[in-house]
């Protein structure tokens, strides 16, 4: 990979706003350097925050974003631009989670992708949400999903 493949990013090494909606945010990416080879990607934000549409009261989940690349990565400072752009956003879980699927499966096109929304208690009922499209290549491991800190092992 040489510095022209990541010339065409706007936002990286640059001061850049939230945008004020997840439809002004641009998803920006890069040349996948492996194309031959399938490995899965996990991006996990911990912290996400949405509103609810009917009472604007804060709305905190976990989102996991598994993804096996085709030619294309997403940038993440860009990711995290347009997943700070639902913080003032009244959305409801389904809507949020399916819509931050199709975004990210629009701007890499890759070979699988799976985003899982893993909302907080509210009203005394989780709300968790798995949308997913293509399909994980023989040989490929995901890394574990569930309500548990994987990379501290513990339950």
């Amino acid at each position: 990979m040489t510095k022209d493949s990541y010339s065409a990013l706007t936002q990286l090494g640059k001061r850049v706003d939230i945008p004020a909606s997840p439809a002004e945010a641009t998803i920006e990416t890069f040349e996948n350097p492996h194309p031959d080879s399938d490995y899965a990607v996990r991006l996990t934000a911990p912290e996400f925050t949405t509103l609810c549409p009917l009472t604007g009261q804060p709305d905190f989940a976990v989102l996991i974003i598994d993804y096996v690349p085709r030619d294309k990565l997403v940038e993440s400072k860009s990711l995290k631009l347009f997943l700070g752009s639902f913080r003032n956003m009244g959305t409801f879980h389904e809507e949020c989670t399916v819509y931050v699927q199709k975004r990210l499966r629009d701007a890499m096109n890759p070979k699988y992708i799976r985003v899982v929304g893993l909302w907080n208690v509210r009203g005394g009922i989780t709300i968790d949400l798995v949308v997913e499209s293509g399909a994980v290549p023989s040989g490929c491991t995901l890394l574990p999903l569930g309500k548990i800190d994987y990379r501290a092992g513990r339950e």
